[in-house]
């Protein structure tokens, strides 16, 4: 689904480099979490994948046919007018060019959020919100979905509910997942892999040798 190649970045163009070398290979319906230390690369690869940055050299390439993104800031409680979910959801359906509006309903039905179609974005809490992100991302029924940081700001309830919506996404309707995580736990309990990057390098490991790892460094 998406393949790194000896990848090198760095925003001057020149070293030092966000990026050294990095190569990742995320198979199709795989459910990957990135981890790392703040300054690591995580944020850099992501939008590398995501196709906002260009790499410095190597290559990227992912096989998605649609790609759904859920950024770790919400874009419409702080739009400056007042918006309602249905609303928000509506306006990117327009924007995808989905003729179906019965799409908007069923998202919202899709991560328990039916019953607050007609409330402002600005009033969700931080898990609601990121239910509404997500439901906005799968709207063009993406085949990849990338997340960047989705617990962040999220009561640890929400996070759980989170955490279960996105782990039957991929093991039910095989979306692949791609995660930026600072929640080591959920890390840990959610992915089939974890790519572990250190100073812009990076390696692939199952979450019990992450796990290891992670305690020892305890």
């Amino acid at each position: 689904m998406i393949q790194a190649e000896n990848v090198y970045f760095s925003y001057t163009g020149s070293p030092p480099y966000v990026l050294h070398d990095l190569n990742l290979d995320v198979r199709d319906g795989a459910y990957v979490s990135v981890v790392g230390e703040n300054g690591s690369g995580k944020s850099t690869l992501m939008r590398l994948i995501l196709r906002f940055l260009t790499p410095t050299s190597g290559a990227v390439r992912t096989r998605a046919k649609r790609i759904g993104y859920v950024p770790q800031k919400n874009d419409f409680s702080n739009s400056g007018f007042p918006i309602t979910v249905y609303e928000a959801l509506d306006s990117y359906r327009k924007l995808l060019k989905i003729k179906d509006r019965s799409v908007v309903t069923e998202r919202l039905r899709q991560v328990g959020m039916a019953d607050f179609s007609g409330a402002l974005m600005g009033n969700l809490s931080g898990g609601q919100s990121q239910k509404i992100l997500i439901a906005r991302a799968l709207m063009g029924e993406p085949d990849l979905l990338i997340l960047d940081e989705p617990s962040a700001g999220v009561d640890v309830a929400s996070q759980k509910e989170i955490y279960g919506f996105l782990k039957a996404l991929n093991r039910e309707k095989q979306i692949t997942i791609l995660s930026v995580e600072h929640n080591l736990d959920a890390a840990i309990a959610n992915s089939t892999s974890i790519y572990h990057l250190v100073g812009g390098r990076g390696h692939l490991c199952s979450p019990r040798q992450y796990a290891d790892e992670y305690l020892k460094a305890k």
